[in-house]
């Protein structure tokens, strides 16, 4: 959903370093999955199509944190049923 996003601090060695990922597009959420000692950051379609991928070792992983998007409430959506609209014919 857009607004996911997820934040990574790394160990770099000589200091910490932040980085960010988040949906940039209606429809698109961020994943994470954790393999083999990597821990992997992908921003995802609605096809299931990876658009932007941040992979770091776990080992240097300080903190992983997930931001999911607001909900804005707003008047709910009304629907119209078919019985109720008029033929076209």
């Amino acid at each position: 959903m857009r607004g996911d996003r997820v934040e990574v601090v790394v160990d770099s060695g000589d200091g910490v370093r932040t980085y960010e990922i988040e949906a940039t597009k209606a429809g698109r959420r961020v994943e994470v999955t954790t393999a083999r000692g990597v821990i992997e950051v992908s921003e995802v379609t609605r096809s299931g199509t990876a658009v932007r991928t941040g992979r770091f070792m776990a080992t240097r992983v300080i903190a992983l944190v997930e931001h999911p998007a607001e909900v804005i409430a707003g008047p709910p959506r009304r629907r119209r049923s078919a019985k109720t609209q008029g033929s076209l014919l």
